[in-house]
């Protein structure tokens, strides 16, 4: 019998392995059109006023999905859970690489963010099966796919659209999902989670759990905050590589896989939070990150192949402490404990995303009225606000080293 005892008494490196790199493949859907917004908008007819919904409509069906889909693993047998979810997300995705006008893509955009929900199921079922002194390690290998997948989205779409159009990212998605589907189906270890409650007490219980969970509140607080810095930051420096550093579309996908190094601290973080620094880590987490900003107007106005440098040296500190952040936030949030991890990680998951959006819009807003300078500070003040909120925390209340 497949119960949750039974599933942490160890879990196979391959496992792990299969577990980051399908979370990664999932949560890349939701960055594909970011880069691509342009042409999608030509194709389809979208107006320029309303092009700025090609990206929104996704992070909308995805922030329904953690809200409304998540803290059903904590309910239903969470491999056919997954299974069901993303057929919902290839849908969605052969929606998009076929539409026509706009109300289908936007449809589609809706159906590939719900769908890509599935990765924050995956998350904490890798954290029930790991046992609990390997906890951290393990969700930070996993976590270090999905970063992966967040990272390399943008890049990989700009450079599949040159090449061929923007209709194949979507299409070579939907044949990626399939195979995925598949793969799960057969290799995915079944979770039949202890149901006590009803879907719609469930449902209640998330405004509960995030009243009475201090730990809940203050990490999904601390991850919005730098996960807004990290949107404000891919947002904005693509247009000023291309206007400041004159970079081509595709240089600037170059650009973006030098950022993805930092996602190597996401497997580190955990496994030195296994070991009790978490408290530590997240403080350096907040000041790598108001760095990273300062850091690009150092010789601002000097050689402009140092300064492109500098802007690499950034994005890698920037993506370092963001990475590293979110597996300490999970670990913490995850100890909350095993019968309502799927609904904790779904708060979580939702709560600093919406600080992603926001940061998103700050930095479109600020660059148009101050190009990357005011946009930087911006970017800065947002983890220098979270490391003041970590100053006030209670050391007596600290349930996560």
């Amino acid at each position: 019998m497949n119960t949750e005892k039974n599933m942490e008494k160890r879990i196979p490196r391959w496992l792990v392995l299969f577990l980051a790199a399908a979370c990664g493949l999932i949560v890349a859907n939701l960055y594909y059109a970011q880069p691509l917004v342009g042409p999608i908008s030509s194709s389809t007819g979208i107006s320029s006023d309303t092009a700025g919904f090609i990206v929104t409509m996704t992070q909308l069906g995805y922030a329904a999905g953690l809200l409304l889909l998540v803290p059903l693993s904590d309910l239903l047998e969470n491999r056919k859970l997954v299974v069901t979810i993303l057929l919902v997300a290839l849908l969605g995705l052969l929606g998009a690489g076929t539409a026509a006008n706009s109300a289908i893509f936007f449809t589609a955009a809706v159906l590939i963010g719900l769908g890509s929900a599935a990765a924050q199921i995956l998350v904490p079922l890798a954290a029930h099966m790991a046992p609990p002194e390997q906890r951290g390690s393990i969700v930070g290998n996993v976590m270090s796919g999905l970063l992966l997948g967040i990272m390399l989205a943008r890049p990989a779409a700009s450079l599949i659209t040159d090449l061929l159009n923007w209709r194949a990212v979507f299409i070579i998605s939907a044949v990626i999902i399939t195979l995925l589907i598949v793969l799960l189906r057969f290799f995915l270890p079944k979770r039949i989670p202890v149901a006590n409650e009803k879907y719609s007490l469930i449902l209640k219980s998330l405004f509960v759990l995030f009243q009475t969970k201090p730990v809940l509140r203050r990490r999904a607080f601390y991850q919005a905050a730098l996960f807004g810095s990290f949107s404000l930051f891919w947002t904005v420096v693509p247009l000023w590589l291309s206007r400041n550093f004159g970079l081509s579309q595709r240089e600037i996908a170059v650009f973006g896989f030098v950022g993805v190094a930092g996602a190597i601290a996401a497997p580190i973080a955990g496994r030195l939070a296994d070991k009790g620094l978490s408290r530590k880590l997240t403080g350096a987490a907040f000041l790598i990150a108001a760095l990273a900003f300062a850091f690009t107007h150092v010789l601002e106005n000097g050689n402009h192949m140092v300064s492109l440098v500098i802007f690499c040296i950034s994005a890698v500190l920037l993506d370092m402490s963001v990475s590293g952040n979110l597996v300490l936030g999970q670990q913490a949030v995850y100890a909350l404990g095993d019968e309502i991890r799927g609904r904790v990680n779904g708060i979580f998951m939702a709560v600093f995303f919406l600080g992603g959006a926001l940061g998103s819009a700050l930095g479109g807003w600020a660059y148009a009225k101050g190009s990357w300078k005011l946009a930087s500070v911006i970017g800065l003040v947002l983890p220098v606000i979270a490391f003041v909120y970590y100053l006030t925390e209670n050391k007596t209340r600290r349930k996560y080293n």
